[in-house]
């Protein structure tokens, strides 16, 4: 019995090599070329890269020119980019039309999709007393009245809330270039809950149940030569 055991075992022994053999030749081996394994937990663009310290910016438009096309937009596309937003040979439409032949990138549109963006962000910072995302939107004088106006809140131990139900508005009513700086004036209208309340939790000012109307003018300004596309918040001017 133990020698055909030992047949047997010899048999399978050898058979083992031989599909070893047969199937390294047809798997092939590793040539260092093959795709590595995923992985799921790896973003694809990990290795692309984001720039850093980014700010949102109001967007400026169209960002250049075909080779064969002038340097400067037409009087058709100047008209064309206005026409929703200041009636023809008005002061506004003279003024936004200054404005594009200074900064050809500038368009209406995008600039108040911007300007409702930055908005929102500056009602939300002010009330959660956000100096740091404050710093990247607002010019130093208005900077300098919304970190006053924290400050003071702070050491009354009151907290601010602000919800932005909605932006029923956004006009741009001025337009100027002066010194090379351009500054577009734009009138906000929305919905908003505010509430203010002491160190006890108690409301002093505002009514967390009641929205209201607020109208704001705010202006944006940024200098017409720079590459830095982000306007700042320069003034702030409450209507109601």
């Amino acid at each position: 019995m133990s020698e055909a055991f030992d047949i047997y075992t010899l048999l399978f022994l050898v058979l083992a090599v031989v599909i070893f053999i047969r199937l390294r030749s047809v798997l092939g081996r590793r040539t260092g070329s093959e795709r590595p394994p995923y992985d799921p937990y790896t973003r694809a663009d990990a290795k692309q890269g984001t720039p850093e310290g980014t700010v949102v910016a109001l967007p400026r438009g169209r960002t250049g020119q075909p080779a064969n096309e002038p340097a400067g937009p037409s009087a058709e596309d100047i008209e064309e980019r206005l026409e929703r937003y200041a009636k023809k040979d008005s002061p506004l439409s003279k003024a936004l039309t200054a404005l594009i032949k200074a900064d050809p990138s500038f368009d209406p549109a995008q600039f108040l999709d911007g300007a409702k963006a930055a908005y929102e962000m500056v009602v939300g910072a002010f009330a959660e007393g956000d100096v740091k995302t404050l710093e990247l939107l607002l010019g130093e004088d208005v900077l300098e009245g919304f970190t006053r106006a924290i400050s003071e809140r702070e050491q009354r131990g009151e907290t601010l809330t602000s919800t932005l139900v909605g932006i029923d508005k956004a006009d741009i009513i001025e337009a100027e270039i002066k010194d090379r700086q351009a500054f577009v004036t734009v009138k906000f209208v929305s919905e908003l809950i505010s509430v203010t309340r002491d160190a006890d939790g108690e409301v002093v000012e505002g009514d967390p149940k009641k929205v209201r109307e607020v109208t704001d003018i705010w202006t944006f300004a940024r200098e017409v030569a720079s590459r830095n596309p982000n306007w700042k918040l320069v003034a702030t001017e409450a209507a109601n």
